[in-house]
């Protein structure tokens, strides 16, 4: 038996029939998990890290999710100039 990364409930899982990279759902809190490790088995939650990327962008004071489609703009004029 192993615990789910995100909320530590019990994952039932028959550990010999896992493969590394093997995606997974906590049936208690709903979190994606994947196996990272065999010997000892690891789970990861993959939500968590897709999240922390987005919420590094946004704190980032230089970050502007705008600025690539402010230089698509500039070379699309660039191009109807010529």
């Amino acid at each position: 038996m192993v615990n789910c990364p995100n909320c530590d409930a019990l994952l039932d899982l028959d550990e010999e029939e896992l493969d590394e990279g093997d995606a997974l759902t906590c049936d208690e809190c709903g979190a994606d998990i994947s196996v990272t490790g065999l010997d000892p088995l690891e789970l990861e939650t993959t939500e968590d890290e897709e999240e922390d990327d987005d919420e590094e962008d946004e704190e980032d004071p230089d970050y502007d999710d705008e600025e690539d489609d402010d230089e698509e703009d500039e070379k699309e004029d660039e191009e109807d100039w010529h």
